[in-house]
């Protein structure tokens, strides 16, 4: 099972060098990718929780060019805030700049407001989701636009595509275009479940099971963080993206943690 790590990029006073510096470090420990989540305009409490966010494609972007091999991806995307068309330049872009590592993490949100706060559809966004996946696949594949436009970079490869969410159109969707799936809120037990239900929708396809966990440094709480881990893999998943709490000491428990489940 692959041990990643999700930045910390949800804080307003962060340094932009860490960003670089704990990626680097993430490379040198064996973390295979790093992932960052995604807000434009949070709303009320959620403002001070997420409002921090940088925008996590372009963040990535500085990632990439300061590291070598690790794994860069959304955790995740939320879809349909984005405009298709540019979205899916930046995407092939930032593919081809780091030499394929992106995996785009989407999702489709879950706050009424802040969508309102953009002038997006919250009740619709299921289906601009599926119908943005459905225009990305059709511009790497095809290079074209739906009037012929020209569609470049085009890429050897298809940028993978991660899934999240736990509700059934969730995982319909991830075992319909998913290359792989993100569990999110989930123990190792609900989590097995919601993979077997994921497995028999793909039918024959492979598509990854991933979740994410919290382990924030508390020394008497590190033993229960690495058996929910070795849960977590028991319980079928391929991968397992670990935030680390507050920036300060991020590096650290980064450290911690890769030694303690291996």
């Amino acid at each position: 099972m692959d041990l990643q790590v999700v930045l910390p990029n949800e804080a307003p006073d962060l340094d932009p060098g860490q960003f670089a510096e704990l990626a680097r470090l993430a490379e040198e420990l064996g973390y295979e990718s790093v992932w960052l989540p995604d807000h434009v305009l949070p709303p009320g409490p959620f403002g001070e929780v997420y409002g921090g966010a940088y925008e996590p494609l372009v963040t990535l972007a500085y990632v990439a060019a300061a590291t070598e091999r690790i794994g860069l991806g959304t955790s995740v995307l939320i879809l349909p805030l984005r405009e298709p068309y540019v979205l899916a330049k930046q995407v092939a872009t930032l593919s081809r700049l780091s030499g394929g590592r992106l995996v785009l993490g989407v999702g489709v949100g879950w706050n009424a407001e802040e969508f309102a706060e953009v002038g997006a559809d919250f009740a619709g966004r299921g289906k601009r989701t599926d119908e943005t996946l459905d225009l990305l696949d059709r511009l790497s594949t095809t290079g074209r636009g739906p009037s012929g436009g020209y569609f470049e970079p085009r890429l050897t490869e298809r940028v993978p595509i991660l899934v999240g969410g736990n509700s059934m159109p969730a995982l319909r969707r991830a075992a319909r275009t998913g290359d792989a799936w993100l569990g999110v809120q989930l123990d190792p037990a609900a989590f097995a479940e919601r993979a077997r239900t994921l497995a028999g929708l793909a039918g024959g396809r492979t598509v990854r099971p991933m979740t994410r966990m919290e382990w924030s440094g508390s020394p008497a709480d590190l033993d229960r963080a690495v058996a929910d881990y070795h849960a977590y893999a028991a319980a079928g998943a391929a991968a397992v993206a670990v935030h680390f709490g507050a920036n300060a000491g991020y590096a650290d428990r980064m450290r911690t943690f890769a030694d303690a489940v291996r």
